[in-house]
């Protein structure tokens, strides 16, 4: 059994939904008449922070950030990455809502990949186009973290333009 990862004051961790953040440190609350540490993560733009549970980070999607290494791999797989979609919209819909959901970068960046190939090859439906965008979002958020860079040289590292984000 894996054990659980220990994070400490500083690192830089990812939460989904929310993004890149830090450890602040940890805290004590009282829930139901119980006593838990939790780590206490403060988001970039200094109004969000969240509290995880220490005994049990990853129930939460807590995971550690990216590693400079980790970013070419990243980078790798959302040029070359390959994955099976459905081809029904229902269940195509549920599988790239999980992987996105999930925040595990690697599985983000090849569903990116494939949908973009799907885009070239015969366009995307509105709503696989949304997910395409909000994939490269999520990439470009952690990888301009990690690497101290902005978005939009980021976004030159993933090979993306601006419109493909934005529309």
């Amino acid at each position: 059994m894996e054990s659980t990862k220990k994070f400490k004051k500083g690192d830089q961790v990812v939460l989904p939904p929310y993004g890149v953040g830090k450890i602040a440190g940890t805290t004590k609350k009282e829930v139901a008449g119980n006593e838990f540490k939790y780590y206490e993560v403060d988001f970039p733009n200094g109004t969000s922070r969240a509290y995880v549970p220490v005994a049990d980070p990853q129930a939460a999607g807590l995971r550690a950030a990216l590693t400079n290494d980790e970013v070419k791999s990243v980078l790798e797989r959302l040029e070359n990455g390959h994955m099976t979609l459905p081809k029904q919209w229902a269940a195509r819909h549920r599988r790239v809502t999980d992987i996105l959901s999930s925040g595990d970068p690697y599985q983000i960046a090849t569903l990116a990949s494939e949908l973009r190939r799907w885009d070239l090859e015969r366009g995307l439906p509105d709503l696989d186009r949304q997910a395409y965008r909000r994939a490269l979002r999520l990439l470009a958020g952690e990888i301009s973290a990690v690497q101290g860079i902005d978005t939009d040289e980021a976004r030159k590292l993933m090979n993306v333009d601006e419109d493909e984000v934005l529309g």
